[in-house]
């Protein structure tokens, strides 16, 4: 772990700072990570929000959390909290050749957010959070989702046949006071997919986004098109500012990056070479 300081991380919660009424917009290694805690006049006064970035100096992973909590930010501070500690035992993960990397770290999540000891410190918070972990590594992304955050994943290939977003918003999944690990068969979802030849563009993002009053943001086309002329930068700006005029009370939080893939990806057998 010699290399640690070419690492670039970053994490947050909007109890730290709420960013009402505010756009942020930071780069965190490849990873535009953009904030807005959404407008008092709709009446917002605080911001549940949370993310994390890792980005590995090589470029071979970035490791990145998106949390939206409700009632307040505890839950979102506590997974934080947790993921942070286990950050050499992620490190570790990431490192292994990546037919073993996505399997260890699904093992390390589930095993610390099921733990009898981390469920007793999800039962004294004041409210749930939703949770959505994106890894890309090499030419794969992998995924755990609980709860209705949002994972996108955009490419020419992808988007001419409907494809965007890449996990399904479930409701009523949560960590936390109410908690998916202590049911007796926890709720969540994880998925892999080979990123394909090209530009690739990967887009985490709370739902404050998608529940935006006057817009068409609930279509991933929508989403996607906002960065057609415009910078991985300026695309999450352009979000921003609509959803901050369009009066959204929601908070959203926006990580955002392209990861460019040089080797062929999975054709179908019966196409022409």
């Amino acid at each position: 772990m010699a290399n640690r300081k070419k690492q670039t991380s970053f994490n947050w919660v909007g109890s730290e700072q709420s960013f009402v009424d505010q756009l942020h917009i930071q780069q965190i290694g490849p990873v535009t990570v953009g904030r807005f805690g959404g407008n008092s006049t709709a009446g917002q006064t605080k911001n549940e929000d949370g993310c994390m970035v890792w980005a590995n100096g090589t470029a071979d992973w970035e490791f990145t959390v998106v949390l939206d909590a409700h009632q307040t930010a505890e839950s979102a501070e506590l997974v934080t909290a947790e993921i942070l500690r286990l950050e050499n035992t992620i490190y570790q993960a990431l490192s292994l050749p990546i037919n073993q990397a996505f399997g260890e770290l699904s093992k390390i999540l589930l095993t610390a957010f099921g733990s009898e000891r981390f469920r007793r410190a999800c039962s004294e918070v004041q409210g749930e959070t939703a949770v959505l972990c994106a890894v890309r590594k090499d030419k794969f992304l992998w995924w755990l989702s609980i709860g209705d955050c949002l994972l996108y994943l955009f490419h020419p290939e992808l988007k001419a046949l409907g494809e965007m977003q890449q996990n399904q918003r479930s409701f009523y999944e949560w960590i936390g006071k109410v908690n998916t690990f202590d049911l007796s068969v926890p709720c969540y979802s994880i998925g892999t997919k080979e990123l394909r030849k090209g530009t690739n563009h990967i887009l985490l993002t709370t739902d404050g986004l998608v529940e935006c009053p006057n817009t068409a943001f609930s279509d991933p086309l929508e989403v996607a098109k906002r960065f057609n002329e415009a910078s991985n930068r300026g695309g999450v700006q352009a979000l921003l500012e609509e959803i901050k005029e369009k009066q959204v009370r929601d908070s959203t939080t926006i990580l955002s990056w392209m990861v460019e893939v040089e080797s062929e990806s999975t054709r179908p057998g019966n196409e022409r070479q």
